[in-house]
């Protein structure tokens, strides 16, 4: 068992316990697809502002990030000193990460993803999405978008909608734990995440990178 813990939180009173091919595609749907048989567990909801501890909160990219480091990539969408709390917690072969947010943009969508490199000055330095079962026809070039690999049952997806005060809430359970070192960062992208064949895990550009050695 192991409980992975980390905390960027702005220098606002409020956080929240809580709640892919990553390309800059526009395009969305809705379809379904079936996929392996893995299973995993989304929720979302408005958190509960609860007291918060005073910390670092989304800042402009710079080079030589640390482990602690937030940076957004769109101010308008994620505005500096916005701020996240995410938690992860493996235990008998399962695990559960859970996302708050506070001070993002006012009602609109995020994907949000488990990527495998930390976060950089660019969009792009936090690599593809993690997946326990990596699809083996991706390439740097081509991200994986093979619903049968890009799905929330392989992988770490976090969509949330904020409310109007830009807070947001998700928690997801899958049937997995995370290979030591190979995931190490969470992104916020454009969109909810897209599930059809030849787009799915496809959520839009890259706004924001948290760093998570999970």
């Amino acid at each position: 068992m192991y409980t992975r813990r980390a905390t960027l939180i702005a220098g606002v009173s409020l956080t929240a316990l809580v709640a892919a091919g990553c390309g800059s595609d526009d395009a969305s749907t809705d379809a379904t697809v079936e996929t392996p048989p893995v299973s995993a567990e989304t929720t979302t909801s408005v958190p509960v502002p609860l007291p918060g501890t005073t910390g670092d909160g989304f800042q402009l990219p710079v080079e030589g990030a640390s482990e602690d480091n937030a940076f957004t990539y769109d101010e308008v969408a994620v505005p500096v000193g916005s701020s996240v709390h995410l938690e992860s917690e493996g235990q008998d072969g399962r695990t559960t990460v859970t996302f708050t947010a506070t001070g993002l943009a006012p009602n609109r969508d995020f994907g949000v993803h488990a990527h495998t490199r930390p976060c950089g000055p660019k969009p792009s330095d936090s690599g593809p999405h993690y997946q326990n079962d990596v699809d083996p026809a991706a390439t740097p070039e081509s991200p994986s978008s093979d619903p049968a690999y890009a799905n929330p049952r392989n992988g770490i997806w976090l969509d949330v909608t904020t409310d109007a005060s830009g807070n947001a809430q998700a928690s997801t359970t899958v049937d997995w734990e995370f290979r030591e070192g190979e995931a190490n960062s969470v992104v916020l992208h454009a969109q909810h995440t897209m599930t059809g064949p030849g787009q799915a895990g496809m959520a839009g550009d890259r706004l924001a990178c948290i760093n998570e050695d999970f």
